[in-house]
């Protein structure tokens, strides 16, 4: 039967006819419809597929919600190995629909196969398929490339480079079995072996022609070199029944290396006019002389044959020995008779690939791959190592809802399997005791480092060390160059790294304790040296080699370096680790008011570096312990800073009476001790406070003063703080003006925060700057504006690891997809953010969260639900004093009360009432207006036309006059129906 048209993009190829998705041999399991996607994305490639033209293509006639693409376009990135962020093969169009952009290939029915398949057995594998292939697509199609022309009768040899494990042997594996599967042609596989000696002549190529001879149609191949290379056939006994084989022992006779090179490249010409041939021989880095001799015979012979050849190697290993087969490809290239695939090491995309090939679509996926690939650098080999011995050893199980991770990153990135270090071990044994040394002083220098920190740790000259390590380095297989570094004191020092972190573990593991301790200690004396008081982004590196070699005390102020260094990047687990270390340390150091106050500013430090990951309990006990300290010490500056983190810490956990109290505090030490920024944070909190309360008046004149306070060298200062607070002021304001209905003043300073954020490019900043602007266009009824500013503030807190702001971000975001009436949407986002809220006990933004899944759940036409978290709300905000969110509570309350089949039209007049009076006494204009609206809809509903005429049209002067254009057309349409 002939085969039907199908689509190749990359290594996959879908089958139109058979419905199915190939890769190499093996079928991946789609479901049906989502082939369909697939089909129509790759039919149109390049072309943007609308969502609408989706729906119609693959679910005709049939209603379907946008949830259903979007789990068939999971599942397709899934099993492509692809990412959403990072796509390379399907790209998403916010709001329109996607595209496939991988190149892609039309082909054709192949008469060729169909003919040849059937009359030719083909010649099996000799050795076994990788059982999961990845990052390897444009290798594969280069060979595709070669096969190519050897098909047409341009011989093509071919070599593999890279190191152990890099994947030479499974990117030829996966090619023979992609052409085997779809033509007809023979492989022979030889392989060199390491000899202490001189090696058998030719052994590879023999091994290869036994194989292919004695399989299935060997007897065509044994007759050919009968006629063409006999002295070959001489050599392989097994072939030939005893008579015939001591008879062509007698007539062929010994054989020179001129005729043996002839006879066998002939008898292959000879053999490929009929059946093309792959040869694969590997590890040619082992091969004897006579197999290179003939490998680079046969590359320069003119004539056509259908003849591939793939040798792989080691180029460390043949630089090492001294083999010639580096100068005999280097010629046989120059000359255009051979070209050379080099292969690296795995992207993480690759990484993330295998590991959703092997364990599913899981969540623990995406995680796992950055820490494997930062753990191995992407070589292959440690990579499936390392997984096997996680599954060994029962870190990654399997559960009843996929494969999960039940081991830290500390324990994942501290194994090494044992026969991997058994590996790197005898790599290391075959260096001379010298560079044994240097590479071992170099371990504890770490996985990159400088030459003289090396040099320095021996006690050599930096001059041998530089010239050692670049010896290393040009024979790539411990070391790679890094270029070089200036320090601040003169020095200038070559740079390298270990070409994996296993060989720095493994050497590291090697040296006695004593010699690691004064190692350390030398290392971290000349690195302090070359760069001083102030190390910068080496801090870090300096102060664990003073940790490790037991000189405490020269520790301390590098690991506080290290911690704003890395506090100031937004790495706020890296931060704690380092004041952590460093506060454990400082009791070592003479106690003096200095050694005091640092220890007042690290738990200080510690606090900030906490919050974020909402260990609030941690943090509290080291701003308690600081105030003790500072109290003693009689330091105003630092108890006002004391006070402005136990204002955070009471407004995160709904006490914002004692969180205005301990702002209070803060302003008045602030203003006893002339601190301009003390001054101005204080005024930041105390206005975030009222406005939790429902006080936004208060709220803008304390956040305004915050603003103006902040000019100048400030606007664009952290001061310690996970936002800038020039931006956080800015991002505040719109939410309290938006509560108002002064709109226009509110955009005007979301927009000149978010615009300072982005200059500096702070991730965080922007978070918040663009969640501020967002929830003033939601207030306004400005979707088209607050769609994509919520979305870019929910991603940006996903991305920068902002655990504890995700229910903040997400809460508006889910506000604003339910206004746009994607419930469905709204809904899961809406209870991931309770369920972190209070898995966080970030009391603060509970009512924010319940009242917006409230409103959610009756859009759904789910009002028991929204009715319970409503009523919760409710009681929440009465008990915690948020009047901001207790109107907005009575307001859904009134909702849910008109709506249903039974509306309660007694109850809905009461909570409109209610929160309409104390929206007015907060001066919450919108909210105003949707009560008027509200009532003027019961009161149409009940037959109350004057009533109802004078709350609707009360309802639109107020939206006109804020600009909420959004709600006008339901205003009218409810009074135009009254009137009719």
């Amino acid at each position: 039967m002939q085969e039907q048209a199908g689509f190749v993009f990359g290594p996959f190829r879908l089958d139109v006819r058979d419905e199915r998705l190939w890769r190499g041999q093996d079928v991946l399991p789609l479901r049906h419809k989502t082939l369909g996607v697939l089909h129509a994305l790759v039919a149109r490639a390049g072309q943007l597929l609308t969502k609408e033209a989706l729906f119609a293509g693959v679910w005709p006639e049939t209603a379907v919600s946008e949830t259903v693409l979007t789990v068939a376009i999971r599942e397709l990135r899934r099993v492509l190995g692809d990412q959403a962020r990072r796509p390379q093969f399907i790209e998403t169009v916010h709001g329109r629909g996607y595209r496939f952009i991988a190149p892609v290939t039309v082909e054709e029915p192949s008469p060729e196969r169909s003919q040849s398949a059937g009359t030719l057995h083909l010649q099996p594998i000799a050795h076994g398929r990788a059982a999961f292939f990845v990052g390897r697509e444009d290798e594969l199609v280069q060979l595709h490339q070669w096969w190519a022309q050897a098909r047409q009768g341009r011989r093509q040899v071919g070599s593999i480079a890279g190191e152990p494990g890099i994947g030479k042997t499974a990117l030829v594996d996966t090619f023979v079995g992609q052409v085997h599967a779809r033509e007809a042609l023979w492989v022979g596989h030889g392989q060199c072996v390491e000899a202490y000696g001189a090696g058998e002549p030719y052994l590879p190529l023999l091994e290869a022609l036994r194989r292919l001879c004695q399989g299935p149609e060997g007897a065509r191949l044994v007759a050919v070199l009968r006629q063409y290379a006999p002295s070959w056939l001489a050599q392989l006994p097994a072939l030939l029944p005893p008579t015939e084989w001591e008879a062509l022992q007698r007539t062929v006779g010994p054989a020179a290396p001129p005729r043996m090179l002839r006879e066998l490249t002939d008898a292959l010409d000879a053999f490929t006019a009929a059946y093309p041939l792959v040869l694969v021989v590997e590890d040619l880095h082992w091969s004897d002389r006579a197999t290179l001799a003939w490998l680079a015979y046969v590359a320069r012979r003119p004539d056509p044959a259908r003849l591939m050849i793939l040798g792989t190697y080691r180029p460390v290993e043949a630089m090492v020995q001294g083999h010639p087969l580096r100068a005999v490809l280097t010629e046989l290239r120059q000359h255009g008779q051979c070209a050379e695939l080099a292969l690296g090491f795995l992207s993480e995309t690759a990484v993330t690939a295998y590991l959703a090939q092997r364990f599913g679509g899981t969540r623990m996926v995406a995680e796992l791959a950055r820490v494997l690939h930062q753990r191995t650098r992407g070589n292959p080999l440690f990579l499936v190592a390392i997984v096997d011995e996680l599954v060994r050893q029962q870190m990654v199980t399997e559960e009843a809802d996929g494969w999960a991770v039940r081991a830290g990153v500390d324990t994942i990135t501290a194994i090494i399997p044992a026969h991997l270090r058994a590996l790197i071990e005898l790599q290391l044994a075959h260096c001379s005791p010298e560079d044994q040394t240097l590479l071992a002083a170099a371990s504890v220098a770490g996985v990159e480092f400088a030459t003289a920190a090396v040099a320095a740790g021996i006690e050599r000259a930096d001059e041998e060390m530089e010239a050692r390590c670049a010896a290393l380095a040009h024979q790539g297989q411990f070391l790679q160059a890094h270029g070089q570094a200036a320090w601040p004191d003169g020095t200038v020092t070559g740079c390298y790294g270990f070409r994996h972190a296993l060989y720095q573990e493994v050497l590291y593991q090697q040296i006695p304790a004593s010699r690691q301790i004064r190692w350390h200690a030398r290392i971290g004396t000349r690195l302090a040296q070359g760069f001083g008081e102030e190390a910068g982004d080496m801090a870090g590196a300096v102060a664990m080699h003073f940790l490790r070699g037991r000189l405490l005390p020269q520790a301390v102020p590098y690991l506080r370096q290290a911690g704003e260094k890395a506090l100031a990047r937004s790495a706020y687990r890296e931060a704690v680790g380092y004041f952590e270390q460093a506060l454990r340390a400082l009791p070592q150091l003479p106690e003096t008011r200095g050694t005091r106050e640092q220890a007042i500013d690290l738990r200080l430090a510690l606090r900030s570096a906490l919050n974020p990951s909402g260990d609030f309990g941690r943090s509290l006990a080291y701003l308690r312990e600081a105030e003790a300290l500072a109290a003693a010490l009689e330091d105003p500056r630092r108890l006002g800073q004391v006070s402005l983190y136990l204002s955070v810490h009471f407004h995160f956990m709904g006490a914002y009476d004692q969180a205005i109290a301990a702002a209070q505090r803060a302003l008045a030490l602030a203003t006893a001790s002339g601190d301009a920024v003390l001054h101005a944070l204080a005024n930041q909190y105390l206005g975030t406070a009222y406005q939790a309360q429902g006080d936004y008046r208060r709220a803008i004149d304390c956040l305004g003063q915050t603003v103006a306070s902040l000019e100048g060298a400030w606007r664009h200062e952290r001061l310690g703080r996970v936002f800038m607070p020039a931006v956080l002021s800015r991002a505040r304001l719109p939410w309290s003006h938006a509560e108002l209905g002064s709109f226009a003043e509110g955009r005007a300073l979301g927009e000149e925060g978010l615009r300072i954020a982005e200059a500096v490019d702070h991730p965080a900043s922007v978070m918040i700057a663009a969640w501020g602007l967002g929830l003033l266009a939601l207030r306004q009824g400005d979707l088209p504006r607050a769609l994509p500013l919520l979305e870019r503030a929910v991603g940006l807190c996903q991305d920068a690891d902002l655990p504890l702001y995700f229910p903040w971000m997400a809460w508006a975001l889910g506000a604003a997809y339910t206004l746009h009436g994607r419930v469905a949407d709204a809904v899961p986002l809406l209870t991931q953010a309770m369920e972190q809220a209070d898995a966080m006990a970030r009391v603060d933004v509970q009512a924010c969260c319940s009242l917006s899944l409230g409103e959610a759940q009756m859009r759904a036409s789910r009002l028991e639900e929204a009715y319970t978290l409503a009523e919760h709300t409710l009681a929440h905000a009465r008990e915690h004093k948020e009047r901001g969110n207790e109107a907005y509570a009575l307001h859904l309350l009134g909702e849910i009360a008109a709506h249903g089949d039974h509306p309660d039209a007694e109850g809905a007049d009461r909570y409109y009432r209610e929160a309409l009076a104390l929206a007015e006494e907060l001066g919450m204009r919108p909210l105003q207006a949707h009560c008027h609206l509200g009532l003027g809809r019961q009161y149409a509903e009940t037959g109350q036309r004057e009533q109802a005429h004078a709350e609707l049209s009360a309802a639109i002067k107020m939206y006109r006059s804020m600009e909420m254009t959004f709600w006008l057309p339901q205003v009218e349409a409810a009074l135009a129906q009254m009137e009719r």
